[in-house]
């Protein structure tokens, strides 16, 4: 199965022996076979990139890897990497950028591994120095416009350990706070954040 972000609207492609009864029962869930041409998907992400109602989009096919060969098809890749971050008292680093709780999190440099990418990131980002990454948590994938092309950035998500707890919030990305926060208290609290986001901190407490 996969996960995918469009205009915050989560799309899940599947096998049809995958769809979860609670998708049956949500009135506001589009869920549809998947015809095996590309142009179907096609008017599916015309219509999660305007105002619509869906609360989530579930196309299904016995080949799974060839929906998601036609879906990938349709943008041009890009991969980026980020971390949970926890400190001593374990507490995660959060950060707000653009109206919205986020991660620290960044595209990958040429030749650069997703892991490496990961520190970098976070150290640009927050002004940590010593960061240590303990296992990978999960991948997120979402889309966005940019230039006139549809792009689908992959996020490669790991846990992090830091021994530091001074933050510098790196201004030159709109990274206006960062904060160390219990994440269990942040959850509750129902931040202004993304899906993507939220299935990070899930998988995380999960681990």
């Amino acid at each position: 199965m996969y996960k995918i972000y469009i205009n915050e609207t989560p799309v899940f492609l599947t096998h049809s022996d995958q769809i979860l009864s609670e998708w049956k029962h949500d009135s506001k869930a589009l869920i549809h076979k998947y015809l095996g041409k590309p142009k179907f998907l096609h008017s599916y992400i015309d219509l999660l990139e305007k105002p619509h109602k869906f609360s989530k989009v579930i196309l299904f096919y016995p080949e799974l890897g060839k929906m998601w060969h036609d879906f990938q098809s349709i943008f041009t890749p890009i991969e980026a990497a980020g971390g949970v971050v926890y400190n001593d008292k374990d507490q995660i680093l959060v950060i707000y950028r653009r109206e919205n709780w986020d991660l620290p999190k960044g595209k990958l440099d040429e030749g650069e591994t997703a892991e490496k990418a990961a520190i970098r990131e976070v150290q640009e980002e927050t002004g940590l120095g010593q960061v240590s990454t303990e296992k990978h948590i999960v991948n997120t994938y979402h889309t966005y416009s940019e230039k006139g092309k549809r792009i689908l950035k992959r996020t490669h998500w790991y846990k992090m350990k830091t021994v530091e707890n001074k933050l510098t919030p790196q201004a030159s990305e709109d990274i206006e706070k960062a904060e160390w926060v219990d994440m269990t208290e942040f959850l509750e609290a129902k931040p202004k954040t993304y899906g993507s986001i939220l299935d990070v901190l899930e998988a995380a407490q999960a681990l």
